[in-house]
Order: structure tokens, then C-alpha cells, then sequence
């Protein structure tokens, strides 16, 4: 491989991995102190080193001929992979504005920002994704065509000590569709920084000088999977029943039991189609040291269509309660009880889940078993689906951009989570996607292995209901801590009606391996 093709590889598969895992390792408004140069002695370097991103939220207001605007609250997070280069991935969802609850829509993409003085910089970006949705299923055709879009915009922007603000001129275009429109939007960014180490180093302990640099740099995190139910309370739209979801959601705390949180709920039970992103803050008590409570407030959008279920606009408040039991050290399972209203809609929902919490929890305590290398992978791919049948017909080959992650639980066995979202058209509607998880099994990864081949079962749903997938694959070593993701599966979903969806995938992405210090 020339230098140059493997310079292009490192710098994508960068975007693939850091720039999403860095928000999941640690999200902090102060930047990390360096460790690359730093040692013990000559003989201990430390294998710590430092990356850094943006968390990006933007809004903006879009013109459909023909009807209301659609306002659309943008999610981003970025990894600077050169000085002025950031690559990343994120979602838009409406808020205010016209009856698009249910709407949403998923991208990655490139984003440049050149300092122009001490405080003022410009910036540029290009971004490509998948999404739709609409008041029905014809109306989200005309919204957003087949459900491939491009995004561009150019700015400026404001750099406060901790937070920056701006200005953007922004185009967005759906393929085929109404949504194809220059505007304005204004975005505030706040920068992250995190400390990893060699995914090879999963169970090792860290060095003295590893647990000195990485204490009180890192925060714990906690991956929760959910199943809920919302019991409509004098429901307006044409659904009249109980929605079931499955929920993905990652927590950030930034003290001891303060967190930030953002949440994807995908409906599985009563309207498959259902969708919510939501984010907000929440706060922990303990009660014992393996019982505690936890409140937290989510704002943001979702629904499946107003005339079907009335979110409006799309904007979403959600008070939720919790009350979590320590299975393990790093596992808990918890019982939640919350509120679900749509202030531009007549949606009102008393909720109620159960879910299953994995935190990962940092070193360096006083009591805390000695630290250690906690090993993750992250995959950024392109999915296409052959061989799609639904209803006993054959249907056109889906186009889907997939994430996943993977927490490995020991050296052959790991936890992984998967998501979907097509941008090409599924049944002539936009929209297609799937959120999964399960358990993976494989080989020991030794150092100067260039290929380490894994098995996975997963669970979740798509548009149709219940799903599983069946699924194995490669990643084969680049240069640490790159690799070259390849996928093969075949995933099952049945219909409520009993109509069978089976489809079989084929990925090629980039991934990203690294560990984070733990206990």
C-alpha cells in the first residue's frame, strides 16, 4: 500500500472511530493535559493518548413548497482528525414548526474550521445521510423522496473560553423530494477531549504513571438498553393502542452522579415505524451501596405522523424516574416510570420500562480495584441489503448507513449494538432503519494480528417489528488502532399482520479499536 492511500485510510478511518468515540470515552469543556511525550522512566512509556472533538448543536428553518416550514434541530459530534478538520456523524429532528413529528434523519460528514483571529474562525462542511418522515406515508414521499440527502454550509463563528457560537449559509437537499433549500442556522459548539489506549491492552493493568495521567481525566459512562410501553392517555390520532419501544441510551457524568444523556427510541409493539431522539440531564442517589434512584428530564422530537399519533411539530418533553439494583460491578437493571407529552400535539403518555445498565466506570478512586485497559471497537460501514423479501415478494436491495459498537466483556466475548438508516427508498417510502443488540463471541486478539474474525446474535426491531440478525465478520488491521470492517448476515422480522421481512447484508466500512482505563 503507497504512503499516500495509507495516509487517505488512516485519516477516514479516524472519522470512523474517534470522532463517535470520543463523546462515548469522555466529554469534557476543558481540555486533557498531553501524556504522549510523558514518562516514568525509559523504559515506561505510557500507552495513553489524547484525542479531541466538538459536540455540535445547530437549528434552522426550512421552506416545503406548498406548506408550513420544517424546523429542524441538528445533534453532531465531531473528531478532529488534522488541526482544521473535524469528521463525525449526527441527526436532525423537527421541533416547532408544521405537523412533521416522526420526521428525523441521520448523516456523516466533513467539517473545516480555520481560525481567522484569537476568537473569530470560518467554517465549511458537507454531510450525507438518510431519513424521513411526514403527516402519512404519502406526504413523507413528497417530504423527502426516496430518503438520500446531501447537506453543505458555510459560516462564521465565536469562540467563548468554553463554548463557541455562529452563523451558518446552509443548503439541504433531499433526493426527489421537497425539502431542497438555502438558509440560515445558527449553531453553538462545545469542544471534548479523552484519553484511550491500545485495544490490544484489553484486562492489562495500567502502568503508575497511566494511572496518574488518566486519574481525574476520565468520568463514568453508562450504556442503558430499554424496553417501554406508553399508554395513551385520550389519544386524538387514529392509534388508539399501548406503543412499545426499544431504547439505546448513553449517559455521561460529569460529577460523581450528574450526567448528561441522549436517547434513540424505536418502536418494536403497536407502530413499528415510531421513532424519538431525545436529550437532557439527570441526577443519581444512592440509597445502598447496590441501590439507587435516578431522575432525569429528556427535550426533543419523535412520532410516527400526527394523524396517527399527534406529537405536532415534533417536539417532545420527557420526565422519567428510576430506580436501579447492582447486579455486578459493571451491570444493573433498573425499573423507570415516566411522562411523555408533545407540547405542539395532543400526544400524553404515562411510560414505564425495564432496562438493563452497563456502566463503565473510571479508575483511580480510593477503594477502587487497580485499574485497567476496558477494550471497545467502533464501525462506521455501508450495509447493503440483497435478497430483501417481504410478504413473499421479492423487493429492491436496501442502501443503509450502519453504526456499531462493541464493549468487550472479556478477550473472546463482547457486547454489540447496531444501527441502520437507509437512503434509498424501502416499499417506494422513505424512512427504513433498524436498531439491534445482543452478544458476540471471538478470537483472542494478539498483538501483531492483522485479523481478528468475529460471530454476533442480535435483537431489536425495524419497521416492520420484532427483528433478529445472525451475522459474522472481519476486521483486518490497517495500522493500530485502524482496521478494515467487513460484515456478512441475515436478518428476520415478522409483521403484527404475519407477513415475514428477511434480507441478507453485506458491510464494508472502517472501524476503530482502543481501550479506556477502568476498573
Amino acid at each position: 500500500m503507497s504512503g499516500r492511500a495509507r495516509r487517505v485510510l488512516e485519516w477516514l478511518a479516524r472519522a470512523a472511530g474517534v470522532g463517535l468515540v470520543g463523546a462515548v470515552v469522555s466529554v469534557q469543556a476543558a481540555p486533557v493535559m498531553p501524556v504522549a511525550a510523558v514518562t516514568d522512566t525509559p523504559d515506561t512509556p505510557s500507552r495513553l493518548f489524547r484525542g479531541e472533538g466538538l459536540v455540535v448543536l445547530d437549528y434552522q428553518s426550512i421552506h416545503v413548497p406548498g406548506d408550513a416550514p420544517i424546523d429542524l434541530g441538528g445533534f453532531h459530534v465531531l473528531n478532529r482528525v488534522s488541526e482544521r478538520v473535524y469528521l463525525g456523524m449526527g441527526a436532525y429532528a423537527p421541533l416547532f414548526k408544521g405537523e412533521y413529528g416522526g420526521f428525523m434523519a441521520f448523516d456523516v460528514g466533513v467539517h473545516l474550521q480555520q481560525p481567522l483571529t484569537q476568537r473569530l474562525f470560518a467554517t465549511a462542511g458537507l454531510a450525507a445521510g438518510g431519513g424521513g418522515g411526514g403527516r402519512s406515508a404519502g406526504h413523507s414521499r413528497f417530504l423527502s423522496g426516496t430518503g438520500g440527502y446531501v447537506k453543505g454550509h458555510v459560516g462564521l463563528g465565536y469562540a467563548f473560553p468554553q463554548v463557541s457560537v455562529g452563523l451558518n449559509l446552509a443548503q439541504m437537499r433531499f433526493k426527489d423530494a421537497a425539502i431542497d433549500d438555502r438558509y440560515a442556522n445558527v449553531f453553538v459548539q462545545w469542544p471534548f477531549a479523552f484519553l484511550a489506549g491500545p485495544y490490544d491492552a484489553h484486562g492489562e493493568a495500567l502502568t503508575p504513571l497511566e494511572a496518574r495521567l488518566s486519574a481525574g481525566q476520565a468520568r463514568e459512562n453508562m450504556l442503558t438498553l430499554s424496553l417501554e410501553q406508553y399508554r395513551q392517555r385520550d389519544p386524538q390520532g387514529s392509534f388508539k393502542g399501548t406503543l412499545g419501544t426499544a431504547d439505546l441510551q448513553y449517559a455521561h457524568f460529569f460529577d460523581r452522579d450528574t450526567y448528561w444523556f441522549a436517547a434513540l427510541g424505536v418502536g418494536h409493539r403497536g407502530r413499528p415505524l415510531y421513532n424519538q431522539l431525545l436529550g437532557g440531564l439527570g441526577q443519581r442517589v444512592w440509597l445502598s451501596p447496590r441501590t439507587s434512584l435516578s431522575a432525569q428530564l429528556g427535550v426533543g422530537s419523535g412520532g410516527y405522523a400526527p394523524d396517527v399519533i399527534d406529537t405536532g411539530a415534533g417536539l417532545l418533553l420527557y420526565p422519567k424516574a428510576a430506580a436501579e439494583y447492582a447486579l455486578s460491578p459493571d451491570l444493573g437493571l433498573a425499573l423507570s416510570a415516566g411522562y411523555l407529552t408533545a407540547p405542539r400535539g395532543s400526544s400524553r403518555n404515562l411510560a414505564y420500562g425495564l432496562a438493563l445498565n452497563y456502566h463503565v466506570r473510571p479508575a483511580g478512586r480510593a477503594g477502587d480495584a487497580a485499574p485497567v485497559f476496558r477494550a471497545s471497537r467502533f464501525s462506521l460501514f455501508q450495509q447493503t441489503g440483497t435478497n430483501v423479501r417481504y410478504g413473499g415478494i421479492d423487493r429492491d436491495p436496501l442502501q443503509m448507513l450502519a453504526a456499531q459498537l462493541d464493549t468487550q466483556l472479556s478477550e473472546r466475548w463482547f457486547l454489540p449494538l447496531q444501527a441502520s438508516v437507509a437512503w434509498n427508498a424501502y416499499l417506494t417510502y422513505p424512512g427504513y432503519g433498524e436498531l439491534l443488540a445482543g452478544i458476540g463471541l471471538q478470537n483472542r486478539h494478539e498483538p501483531g494480528e492483522r485479523v481478528q474474525v468475529y460471530g454476533q446474535l442480535l435483537a431489536g426491531t425495524n419497521p416492520h417489528g420484532p427483528a433478529y440478525k445472525a451475522g459474522a465478520g472481519l476486521h483486518v488491521d490497517i495500522g493500530a488502532p485502524w482496521s478494515l470492517h467487513l460484515s456478512a448476515g441475515r436478518i428476520h422480522a415478522r409483521h403484527s399482520d404475519g407477513r415475514r421481512f428477511q434480507a441478507d447484508s453485506l458491510g464494508l466500512g472502517l472501524g476503530y479499536r482502543f481501550s479506556t482505563p477502568g476498573r
